[in-house]
Parts: C-alpha cells; structure tokens; sequence
C-alpha cells in the first residue's frame, strides 16, 4: 500500500485509510465483534494503517473493536488510530443529548476513549463536530494539554469551516481535518476549507469517498433500505433522488469499464488524485469490498479522464441534501 503524509505533521498513513463505523453501526445490518475484528485485522494485513472510529459510534462498542482489534504489539506500532469526542452520551442509555466539547469533557472523553480503544496514546484527536457553544480556541488548548501530557499526538477536526480552522491552528496545530468529500459531495472545493489547509499544511481525511455507498454502483431507485439503516432518512436516499443522481453512477460505469476497474474505485481514485495530501477513508463490512477499495491505489487516471469527469460531471446536478435540515450541522456520522 502507498504511504501519504498528512500535511506538514509528519505523521504518514497508508494512502487508503479504514473507516470503522459502519462495522456495527447506522448501515443496519451489525457486523459481531468477531467479524469486525476480522476484517480490521485483514485490512491491517493489506497495509491499511488509519483506522477511524469515535466515541459515538454505538456509541462506545466500535471503539471497543477498533482497540481490540489493534491495540496488541507488533499491530499497534504499525497502525494509527483516530478516534473523535464532541457529544454527550449518556453513559446508561446510550443516547445522545447534544455536543459537548468543553474543556473538563474532551479531557473525560479521551480518558475513556483510552480505555476503551486499550491504548496508552491516541494518534489522532478530533473534534467531531464544531461546537457552538465553546471558543475553538479553548477546544485547541484543552487538546493541547493532553498531547503535551502525552495521551495524544494528533490534533484534528471534522466539519469544520475554514475560520475555525484558522483560530484553532494558532493555539495547536492542526494534523488533520475530516469532511465528507466525494464526487457527489465536493463542498470542500468551495468553502474555503482545501484553500485553508492547503496554506496551513494540513492533511485531510475524506470520510464517506463512496457518497455513503451510492457511488459504488450497487444501489438505485429500487434499493430498500432497512429501518434502521440511518440513510433511509436522508433526502439523496430517497427514491427520487437515486434517479435523479442515477447519471453520476453513469459516468462512472463508462469510465471504470474502459479502466476494467469498478465505479467504487474510479471514485476513490478520483479523490486520491486532488492532491497528495488527502487519504479517502472508504468502510465496508465486507472482505471483497474492502479488497475493492484497496485497489483503487492502484487506479491511474489520466489528466483526459479527470478532464472527462469534470466535463460529465458539470451537466450533473446532485439531487437532494446530504442530511435533513434539522441534523446537517450537528450529526456525527
């Protein structure tokens, strides 16, 4: 597996990371612990080396398999684990009552990522989603404080805007930001947040590379989704938008039948081509998908297919919003 570096922080991962969510939460069908662990491991064996998780994700139980699955010598050395806080959980109920980064929590919420993950350092740190109600800049000194206590190394945050970015890098570094970034979902492009990182030296982590499954190919207008497969509330899952969006999976088909690749790895390979700074974290719960994925590594588009693209792409308009307007700023997924 090919090695990128995250910015100007020194830390390298492999440039296809592992996002671990969906292992055992919000795609519906759970994987056990067993299987999760599994697949984690094969993916280790495959020369993955980022592993993502959070805290609320189950909440709790996928930090649990992430840790088991990789917090033994001589896996853990090899490996770097990012894991993020910024919700209240309640710790019987296991329900979320809103986002919480204040100082005293995020140092609670590492602790007990610590234990849960069994590891004495998290690599990564994130903040999971802008809190409105704490300066950046208290969020950046509480995290500063436990990488210089030496419980972190890495400090990052997800969905941020480019502002924040800015006030939070002035009091810690930065290592890495995580934004859903796809061909159905290039926000990133416009919103100021690739010019700020790239001017900062700061990595960045593209969560959801395959639009939350769409891209691959394997779903449309027909596709049911179960009750507790969280996207069966997002307006790009409606059958109407899957239609509607059904043109994008078009032009991926066409481009991966003359690559002999498939429209999963034409889209991964599309975001690893932006710039060397930017590592796609795809998650699957499957052996073959995650074979799948791996190999776009091995995917070279041309400067003719990437002009391809964005032509196809511009006569495109993706239907439906990423989350329903009551969660698209403060969801965790």
């Amino acid at each position: 597996m090919q090695k990128r570096a995250l910015g100007n922080s020194g830390l390298e991962v492999s440039a296809i990371g592992f996002g671990c969510m969906g292992l055992n939460f919000s795609y519906g069908h759970a994987l056990s612990k067993e299987q999760g662990i599994a697949l984690i491991r094969a993916a280790v064996e495959r020369g993955v080396t980022l592993f993502d998780t959070a805290e609320i994700y189950g909440p709790f139980t996928n930090e649990e398999m992430v840790g088991e699955a990789l917090a033994l010598a001589p896996v853990r050395d090899r490996v770097v684990i990012a894991t993020k806080f910024g919700f209240n959980i309640d710790p019987e109920t296991h329900k979320t009552t809103g986002m919480n980064s204040r100082p005293e929590h995020i140092r609670a919420a590492a602790e007990a990522s610590l234990k849960r993950l069994g590891v004495e350092v998290i690599d990564l740190l994130y903040q999971h989603r802008v809190d409105p109600e704490v300066p950046i800049e208290d969020v950046a000194g509480a995290v500063r404080d436990l990488i210089r206590e030496g419980k972190v190394k890495h400090f990052g945050l997800s969905e941020p805007g480019a502002q924040t970015i800015r006030r939070a890098h002035a009091v810690q570094a930065v290592t890495a930001i995580q934004n859903e970034y796809s061909l159905s979902t290039r926000g990133p492009e416009t919103d100021g947040v690739l010019q700020a990182w790239e001017e900062l030296g700061i990595g960045f982590v593209a969560y959801s590379p395959l639009g939350k499954g769409f891209l691959t190919g394997a779903m449309n207008k027909d596709t049911k989704l179960e009750k507790n497969d969280f996207r069966s509330i997002l307006p790009r899952f409606t059958p109407e938008a899957m239609a509607a969006n059904q043109a994008l999976i078009d032009l991926l088909n066409r481009i991966a039948t003359a690559k002999q690749a498939t429209p999963a790895q034409i889209a991964i390979a599309w975001l690893l081509s932006r710039k060397p700074w930017i590592v796609p974290i795809p998650g699957t719960t499957k052996l073959h998908r995650l074979e799948e994925n791996l190999g776009a590594a091995n995917v070279a588009l041309s400067t003719a297919d990437l002009a391809e693209i964005e032509r196809a792409q511009s006569e495109i308009e993706i239907q439906g919003t990423r989350y329903p307007e009551q969660l698209e700023a403060t969801t965790g997924l």
